[in-house]
């Protein structure tokens, strides 16, 4: 959810050619680069990438109903977005990201069961989605399920232990869930 707005920059320079094969290649190695990333500033770049070819990880027809996805959550129409999203899925229905992203909308729209129910299906299809555990813990944390926030952050610094500032939240989460300062 905090990317939104640079990701629909970076969405319409996105070479629609590139082979998924190609795609699928890039993000394998991207997720390990993020896993090694030395700081916060190279693991932001790390992220947006993947995530931009996690949203284009579909055909160009399944791409621009992602963006216009995107275009509505940042309008603020959870409604129309998650409509877009719905076309998306019809069009390819194992694509992680268009889940994910209906999963925002919904919980936007104040379906929280569905919302979850998206990022279960998110993680079902690409369980190294650190952008979904970031949500599920944020959602948890605004439902004060500390539990449930701390145990999605934990997955979230196992993918990207340089999340800007990840360790600090982890502390946090862990004292409010088990009650110890770490």
């Amino acid at each position: 959810m905090r990317r939104l707005i640079p990701l629909l920059l970076l969405l319409p320079g996105m070479a629609f050619g590139q082979a998924p094969a190609d795609k699928r290649a890039e993000v394998e190695q991207l997720l390990e680069a993020l896993k090694a990333a030395p700081n916060a500033e190279t693991a932001d770049t790390l992220e947006e990438r993947i995530q931009t070819l996690w949203i284009g990880g579909g055909t160009a027809a399944v791409t621009l109903l992602m963006q216009r996805g995107l275009r509505e959550l940042a309008a603020n129409a959870p409604e129309a977005a998650i409509q877009a999203f719905n076309d998306a899925l019809i069009l390819d229905p194992e694509l992680p990201e268009a889940f994910h992203q209906r999963g925002i909308a919904r919980f936007q729209s104040g379906d929280t069961p569905g919302a979850v129910a998206d990022f279960k299906e998110t993680l079902k299809r690409e369980p190294r989605s650190f952008a979904t555990w970031r949500t599920l813990a944020d959602i948890s944390a605004a439902r004060e399920d500390w539990v449930g926030a701390f145990t999605a952050w934990k997955k979230v610094m196992e993918l990207d232990p340089r999340t800007r500032n990840g360790a600090e939240r982890l502390r946090e989460l862990k004292r409010k869930a088990v009650g110890e300062d770490t």
